[in-house]
């Protein structure tokens, strides 16, 4: 099973040896990758649809590991019962979802030593959430693919403490490393930004103008951003 890069960076962060509960499964790649590499001993596949649940269970009969991979549908991680699984995996869905997700399944993390999450929005909402929730994050990465940028990272039961804006939107991991795929993305971000506060400063309604504060914020957090990566702080 070969996977695309971000799923590759989803996969590497799993320990070696662990249960891994695959939420959102889709297609059953990240599992059946795992259990084909030694990464896990045994998966659950999830999804709340059985179309793309019957297509991991297709792949998973593909590979012939019926016996290592199980299929359950289930609503994020409802049908998961404590002490199934070690390892939970959350990629490819909005930060809000994650988090709902998260909230709704606390009974089954009681027992998870590790959460790997790939948000595709809202990061600063699931970095606050685990900080919250007595989980930190020990591990970061930032890969692009196809002209779209992922994060992904890896959360165990601990203390976080974060404090800045710029720590939740951007990942505090990422910025002390001076994640290069981090620069590259706060680089655009910033041009792209400032694209849109020229294309608004000739216009004076109320609305372009609430836009241009909430602009001005969003560009001086990035700018933030961009001056520690530098070192120059």
């Amino acid at each position: 099973m070969k996977l695309s890069r971000r799923l590759q960076t989803v996969a590497s962060f799993v320990s070696p040896g662990s249960r891994i509960v695959d939420v959102g499964t889709d297609h059953g790649y990240i599992p059946i990758y795992l259990v084909q590499n030694a990464a896990a001993v045994h998966a659950i596949a999830m999804d709340i649809k059985k179309g793309p649940l019957d297509r991991a269970k297709a792949h998973i009969a593909q590979f012939h590991l019926e016996e290592q991979i199980e299929t359950r549908l289930s609503d994020g991680l409802k049908e998961l019962k404590p002490g199934e699984g070690d390892t939970v995996i959350l990629a490819g869905m909005g930060g809000a979802l994650t988090v709902r997700i998260l909230q709704e399944g606390h009974l089954a993390l009681n027992q998870i030593k590790e959460i790997i999450l790939s948000p595709q929005s809202e990061l600063d909402r699931v970095r606050k959430f685990l900080q919250a929730n007595g989980f930190v994050i020990v591990k970061e990465s930032m890969v692009c693919e196809e002209n779209k940028y992922y994060t992904v990272m890896k959360a165990v039961k601990g203390n976080m403490n974060y404090r800045r804006y710029i720590d939740f939107k951007y990942g505090k991991l990422l910025l002390e490393e001076k994640n290069s795929v981090l620069r590259e993305f706060l680089r655009k971000e910033r041009k792209k930004l400032e694209e849109v506060k020229c294309a608004l400063q000739n216009k004076n309604t109320e609305a372009a103008q609430r836009r241009l504060g909430e602009l001005e914020k969003e560009l001086f957090a990035v700018m933030e951003a961009e001056y520690e990566m530098s070192g120059n702080y």
